[in-house]
């Protein structure tokens, strides 16, 4: 459970929200540090995270379809690890000095947000933010840095950020799928044409977060050190 973010020490801006986050994968195993409270906690997020987990597959295997890729090109080691984080943010007395989440693009592979019936979700396009405004019983769908390596650059990760207002509070439910630590993410070969060259080197996922982290997200920085340059 953080208050900002779990760099608070180092930002520029603390963040206006509350976040709790945890593991969903394995579920036997990771349902136990689950808090306990409210009394239905464990089992009703537990059957949103299997749900959520099949939907996040789902959209995946149409994604390698769309690509060309074989069926299955996304299982196992690319999106084994799942984190479900919850992000409330009260209402904020100035909104202008502040941010609920910091612009950032995901570092994983694919994100499933609900971000309930109160806007504060915007994306970054052509020079300018965009508001996303939310659609009843709809989610939001992410695509994140390791699909934009995997395809090498035909996906694009979606810089995007979370801003407050001073009336209501809003509360979201992102649910991160990640490839494994030891995973290997380099372009899939199938994906870079005959003119192109891979646009990145080979590395494993738990060297992106690393970097990612101590670059707090920034989205100009964190995938430098993984490009490769003709």
């Amino acid at each position: 459970l953080y208050t900002s973010s779990s760099n608070y020490d180092h930002e520029n801006v603390h963040l206006w929200r509350d976040n709790l986050r945890h593991p969903c994968h394995p579920l036997e195993d990771c349902i136990k540090i689950w808090p306990q409270k409210p009394t239905r906690y464990r089992e009703i997020v537990a059957t949103y995270s299997i749900e959520a987990k099949k939907l996040g597959l789902r959209i995946l295997e149409l994604l390698s379809e769309g690509l060309g890729l074989g069926s299955g090109f996304f299982g196992d080691k690319l999106s084994e690890s799942l984190l479900l984080s919850v992000n409330h943010y009260p209402p904020c007395p100035d909104p202008s000095l502040t941010l609920g989440v910091s612009r950032h693009c995901d570092p994983n592979l694919l994100t499933i947000l609900h971000q309930g019936d109160v806007y504060g979700l915007q994306v970054f396009k052509d020079g300018e933010w965009i508001g996303v405004e939310p659609l009843h019983n709809a989610f939001v769908v992410n695509i994140g840095h390791q699909l934009q390596i995997i395809s090498n650059n035909k996906l694009k990760s979606a810089e995007h950020r979370a801003v407050t207002n001073s009336r209501v509070a809003r509360t979201t439910v992102a649910f991160f799928i990640n490839p494994s630590d030891d995973c290997v993410i380099e372009p899939d070969k199938s994906l870079i044409d005959t003119d192109e060259s891979p646009a990145y080197k080979p590395f494993q996922f738990k060297e992106f977060l690393l970097n990612y982290s101590s670059l707090m997200g920034n989205p100009e920085k964190c995938l430098e050190p993984f490009e490769l340059h003709a």
